[in-house]
């Protein structure tokens, strides 16, 4: 087998990134958007020692869950590399990904629900982010080709809000027009990273987030002044960036105009969002998440609840009703200014929420002072970055004796790997239920809840 070499080719499975497996003289081939029994010719595009990957030239045998839709491959294996599938098939994809790595962990003994539908299927992300950048003279937006820093020009990224979609184009429209230079990474000069669009779904207000190379230029007074008269946009903020970096924002932001927190709703409740917190991407999805985590919980009214890395308060506001009183973590000084004001928002009284508390810094380092002090806590709740928690949280957590953890997860693999290190702990579970937050994408969420057993 070698590069550029054409290849008739049977899929017989998906890998977890949704690529078409198939075999050939001894060698796994990976082959973009295809599909379990398809028969496809494929021209080879990189050989290693065991394995190799491949794009479609020629669908000879279609699946019947394939869905023809209007994206480029290159769009669609970087932002939507599920959109060819229909969409009850990617909630059983979702699924036998659970499944699959319990399996691999010898846990096959524990039930995995049916993945929860998201309430919309495309359009339902609430932010976006893409990076700016020059191709062929001209300032473009769009988003990096996989494994790559080259950026392929978009206007509809699909997953994407509508709204925030015409938003983007129009600030990349004005900034085109004032010749402000895009960024270049090679020589870390230029000007505009990135450009932020955040969207309410329940006000529709928009929040426009400039990540810039400096703290001013000298087009942002015109360019501010074209931005406001956007329709929807309540605020525009420069988030100052000086570093060689891949990480996109920068710590310090300057409001330009406006607002710099936009109000989104989950449920009954009100949150203000600012430029840097964590807010659920998928608004409409989020609180079908947090009823189904809370209703697995059980909690009971004298419950004392923990909620690590707590955000701007989503989850422990949500629970608070539930429960006797919340403690909430976090690490990001601006979320807990947001958590804070969340429960209360200011003077208006529109959660007006009394039994929560929220305390800056690692969950890791409080929660052993809290153990320490003699607090003891029934419920905790955790929802981690990607990379799942530490051996130090869940030590922490332990020594606050729970009688429940309730995990909220966004990545099946670092789950398995943490509710294997609590299963040393004394702490059990059954059960694990799937939650579509990001259809079209091979990324699911999950619930589980951990009960403290005696040994």
């Amino acid at each position: 087998m070698e590069k550029n070499q054409i290849i008739d080719l049977e899929i017989t499975d998906l890998s977890y990134e949704a690529m078409g497996v198939a075999h050939y003289n001894g060698m796994t081939v990976f082959v973009t958007n295809a599909l379990p029994g398809e028969v496809v010719s494929a021209k080879i595009l990189k050989v290693k020692k065991n394995f190799a990957f491949a794009k479609i030239e020629k669908i000879k045998k279609e699946s019947p869950d394939r869905v023809n839709v209007k994206l480029n491959q290159g769009v669609q294996s970087g932002l939507a590399s599920l959109a060819h599938i229909k969409y009850d098939k990617q909630l059983d994809f979702k699924r036998n990904q659970v499944v699959n790595l319990l399996k691999k962990a010898h846990l096959e003994n524990i039930e995995v629900g049916e993945t929860l539908a998201s309430p919309e299927e495309v359009g339902y992300r609430n932010k976006a982010q893409v990076p700016v950048r020059e191709v062929n003279g001209q300032l473009e937006i769009g988003f990096f080709r996989r494994h790559s820093h080259d950026l392929m020009p978009l206007t509809h990224f699909f997953t994407t809000d509508p709204e925030i979609d015409r938003v983007l184009v129009a600030v990349r429209d004005i900034l085109r027009k004032y010749k402000v230079p895009a960024y270049d990474e090679i020589n870390n000069n230029g000007e505009v990273r990135y450009l932020e669009v955040r969207r309410s779904k329940s006000t529709g207000e928009m929040m426009v987030i400039l990540v810039c190379l400096h703290k001013d230029f000298m087009q942002l007074p015109n360019v501010a002044a074209e931005v406001s008269q956007i329709p929807g946009v309540s605020g525009l903020i420069l988030n100052h960036n000086p570093k060689k970096t891949n990480v996109i924002l920068g710590p310090k932001d300057y409001l330009v105009f406006g607002n710099d927190q936009i109000t989104d709703q989950i449920g009954d409740l009100k949150f203000r969002i600012s430029p840097q917190s964590f807010f659920q991407i998928n608004s409409l999805q989020t609180p079908r998440l947090y009823n189904l985590a809370i209703k697995q919980a059980d909690l009971k009214p004298d419950d004392v609840v923990i909620d690590a890395y707590s955000g701007i308060g989503t989850i422990g506001l949500s629970v608070a009703k539930h429960v006797k009183a919340v403690r909430g973590i976090e690490v990001v000084r601006d979320a807990i200014k947001d958590a804070k004001d969340n429960a209360k928002l200011d003077n208006a009284k529109l959660n007006d929420i009394t039994n929560a508390k929220y305390y800056l810094g690692k969950a890791e380092e409080i929660m052993p002072r809290w153990a320490k002090s003699g607090l003891k806590t029934d419920v905790v709740f955790v929802d981690p970055p990607r990379k799942g928690l530490t051996p130090e949280f869940i030590n922490a957590a332990v020594k606050t004796g729970p009688k429940k953890i309730v995990y909220i997860s966004c990545n099946p693999a670092t789950l398995v790997r943490d509710l294997q290190l609590f299963q040393e702990k004394s702490y059990e579970f059954n059960r694990i239920d799937p939650v579509d937050m990001f259809p079209q994408t091979p990324h699911v969420e999950s619930v589980t809840v951990l009960e403290r057993t005696e040994k």
